[in-house]
């Protein structure tokens, strides 16, 4: 059986995510997640048994080709002290930015 999400659970989560749904927006989304969790229970019924699992599609065998990830090559980055002078505010650690998010 499929978990369901209720509207008090989108609403929930809209409140922390600092949304305001109207009540048709509401019923939207409560339909459309229960649409998904309806599709991955169906996935979930599949037999994946033989089916190598991989942590990112990277992994998959390349059959001999080069590989699309770049080498991890230590470089030199920027002078924090010379960013820092630039800035228009910093404590010499940090860039100082202005509060966006009011609540």
């Amino acid at each position: 059986m499929t978990a369901k999400v209720t509207a008090e659970d989108v609403e929930r989560v809209a409140d922390l995510a600092h949304l305001r749904l109207t009540s048709d927006e509401t019923g939207n989304m409560v339909h459309d997640l229960n649409a998904i969790l309806d599709y991955v229970a169906q996935l979930n019924e599949l037999d994946m048994r033989s089916v190598t699992p991989l942590a990112q599609v990277s992994e998959l065998d390349r059959a001999g080709r080069a590989s699309s990830v770049r080498q991890d090559v230590i470089k030199p980055s920027l002078n924090r002290v010379e960013v820092m002078l630039q800035a228009p505010e910093s404590d010499q650690a940090f860039f100082k930015v202005p509060k966006v998010i009011e609540r």
